[in-house]
């Protein structure tokens, strides 16, 4: 499936040493995802968007979100035709959300979890 540019779990703490230099003092990787090069990490802190750019993918955007900047979050579970969730984020000071899409094999439950753990807190 993400052959198809959808998401899907890896683990937290291959990521947690993969991203090591990105994280603070203390941080830790809740959660992970990969979306073909691209990664989503939910750590205790904040979202760090991880953009691997053009054709090699050599060039890297790193995008951080710290909970305190979301404002609200939307999360559509996948259908019976419709074999993706989405997750919607909205951040203070933009319109537009940051949109990401999940395969089904992913608990989009545990996505929303996340974000009202830390989000709410």
């Amino acid at each position: 499936m993400a052959l198809f540019g959808n998401a899907h779990t890896i683990d937290a703490g291959t990521a947690q040493q993969d991203y090591a230099r990105l994280l603070g003092q203390g941080e830790r990787v809740h959660a992970a995802y990969l979306l073909i090069r691209d990664t989503i990490l939910f750590t205790d802190r904040r979202l760090l968007l991880i953009d691997k750019q053009g054709i090699t993918g050599k060039k890297v955007e790193y995008h951080s979100v710290p909970y305190r900047s979301i404002t609200h979050f939307a999360v559509e579970t996948a259908g019976t035709f419709d074999l993706d969730a989405e997750l919607k984020i909205w951040v203070s000071g933009t319109s537009m959300p940051i949109q990401k899409t999940f395969t089904k094999g992913v608990d989009i439950y545990e996505v929303q979890a996340i974000l009202t753990q830390f989000v709410a807190s």
